[in-house]
Order: structure tokens, then sequence, then C-alpha cells
């Protein structure tokens, strides 16, 4: 199937009875994630990530805007290096929304990147309980456990992302070199 015809499809089961896709268990993201296994071209398999991305992103219940506004506002701290006040933003998106699992995600990337592994390890627990295929969680928790030297853990969590999303280059390198690591460890 052409990237464009792909796209078209997608777009059509992207929507629910004209409802912007948004929980984790609507039928259109399994679709999404069954289309991401059956992807036959890395341009096709960046369709679908996108989308899972997207869908991932759209916030429940936010009829004010208010978690919505958090959100924007951390993604701009985070850009500018500000992540105290990123972490803090994304803590508030937290408490107001916390079955929002790309809130506790964006989170858990800030505390990785402040150096607070263990803090990015529990939020990344939390994504995993809303959303168990949420591959760069998976890919997020694998660097967690690089960093507190826990290769086998780290490697687990690799293949585990991969299982869900076996286009992910960078997750496929770490399982190469930590194999190659154990490997080494087991002589």
């Amino acid at each position: 199937m052409s990237v464009v015809r792909l796209g078209m499809a997608l777009a059509l089961c992207f929507s629910v009875g004209g409802a912007t896709l948004a929980g984790a268990d609507d039928i259109s993201l399994d679709r999404l994630f069954e289309r991401l296994q059956e992807a036959d071209s890395a341009d096709e398999a960046a369709l679908v990530e996108r989308m899972i991305w997207s869908a991932w992103h759209t916030l429940p219940d936010d009829d004010d805007g208010d978690v919505r506004h958090l959100m924007a506002r951390a993604a701009a701290a985070m850009e500018r290096g500000a992540l105290v006040t990123a972490e803090r933003l994304y803590s508030r998106v937290v408490a107001r929304a916390p079955a929002f699992a790309e809130g506790w995600n964006r989170r858990a990337t800030v505390r990785f990147a402040r150096g607070d592994t263990v803090g990015s390890i529990a939020d990344i627990r939390m994504v995993l309980a809303l959303e168990p295929r949420h591959f760069g969680a998976l890919s997020g928790l694998g660097l967690c456990l690089m960093r507190l030297d826990r290769p086998e853990q780290a490697l687990a969590a690799f293949e585990q992302a991969l299982a869900v999303n076996p286009h992910l280059t960078g997750a496929r390198a770490h399982v190469d070199h930590l194999r190659r690591m154990l490997a080494g460890q087991a002589v």
C-alpha cells in the first residue's frame, strides 16, 4: 500500500463517529498498532508512528484548554533548557490529568534529562500502566536502566519496545550493543 493511500486509510480510522481518537483502548489506536507491525517500509512505519503519537497527545476532557496550555508551556520550557520549570509544569499536568499518559511520559523525559533516573522510572511505570504499548516509554525505561548499569533489564525493556514497534532503529542499536556486551561478560 502506498504511503498516501495508507495515510488516507488511517485518517479515516483515526476518527470514531466524528470524535477525535483519544483513548488508549480505542479500537482505532489498536488498528494503528496493527498497521505498525505490518508496515512494509520505513516511510509507512514513520507515518503510523506519527499518528500514534498524535493520538497519545490528544487530551481527554480538556474543555477549558488548561492542560493543553500547560503542555505547551512545558514543551517551550524544555526547548529553552528550563528543565526545572518544565518539570514543575508537567507535574501540574499529571495532577490535573492523571489518566493522560503523555503527561507522565513528558515528565519522565524531563526527569531523565535532569539526572533523576529513579523519578523518571516512576513516571515511566505510570505511563506503562496507562498505555502498555508506549514504545517511547519502553525505550526510555531501557535508557534509564542502562544509566543504572542494569544491562539485562535494559535489554528486556528495549526488546519489549521492539516487540511493540519493530521500526525503532535506536532501540535496535541498543539491543545489539547490549547483547554483545552481555555475551562478552558471559565469557
